[in-house]
């Protein structure tokens, strides 16, 4: 489903369908102190002339938030509905994400670059590891690219999507430095208890992909 939500980890507050779709939607505090908001926009499976239109929806129902990835193919097409959406750029939350082929330092670094022509943006919010890929083991290394990247201020702020407990302790080891967000699979019937209480504990926020388990349950 197009919808990505960042979990709150202090709050039991219950986000009603009038805060949805007000443009003054909740906002979390990343550890790093920039501000993201809660509620996102996928765009996962959206390809060619629907991402446009459908982005321009979105910010017209409140939407602030915007994640697209290399692998989704459509990077291009999110710019281009990023700059017709009428919002002003700092008034937008854009994340995209390194593929599992790009963890060596310098294709790292170049991957950011070339998502950043697609977008026709200098920046993004939030650029994200998109797998870990521990068969691989270069994760690490892909990390302390997109440590670089941030210093850079081509990525306002870092994070990982689908990173265990492990995986993130091993950043912070090696690196000093953990991500702002893990973005998981995390719906009622696949909860991530564990992981969610690292997150707690290490001020990581949870993001959730597929929140609503796409629709199988339903």
């Amino acid at each position: 489903e197009p919808l990505s939500a960042i979990v709150a980890q202090r709050s039991r507050s219950c986000i009603t369908p009038e805060t949805f779709m007000s443009s003054n939607q909740p906002y979390v505090t990343l550890h790093d102190g920039r501000r993201a908001p809660q509620l996102g926009l996928g765009t996962w499976k959206l390809t060619g002339d629907d991402v446009a239109p459908a982005i321009q929806a979105a910010v017209e129902a409140g939407y602030r938030a915007i994640d697209t990835a290399y692998i989704y193919e459509n990077e291009a097409q999110v710019g281009q509905g990023i700059a017709k959406c009428g919002v002003p750029r700092d008034g937008l939350f854009v994340t995209t994400k390194l593929w599992n082929n790009r963890h060596r330092l310098d294709s790292a670094k170049a991957a950011l670059r070339e998502s950043l022509d697609k977008l026709q943006l200098d920046y993004v919010d939030l650029y994200l590891i998109h797998w870990p890929i521990p068969k691989e083991n270069h994760y690490l290394e892909a990390w302390e690219a997109l440590i670089q990247l941030r210093d850079e201020g081509l990525a306002k702020s870092i994070g990982v999507c689908n990173f265990q407990v492990d995986q993130l302790q091993r950043l912070l080891d090696d690196t000093g430095v953990l991500p702002v967000v893990n973005q998981i699979e995390l719906h009622p019937y696949f909860q991530q208890a564990e992981l969610r209480a690292y997150h707690a504990d290490h001020d990581i926020q949870t993001e959730a992909w597929s929140p609503l388990g796409q629709g199988q349950q339903l």
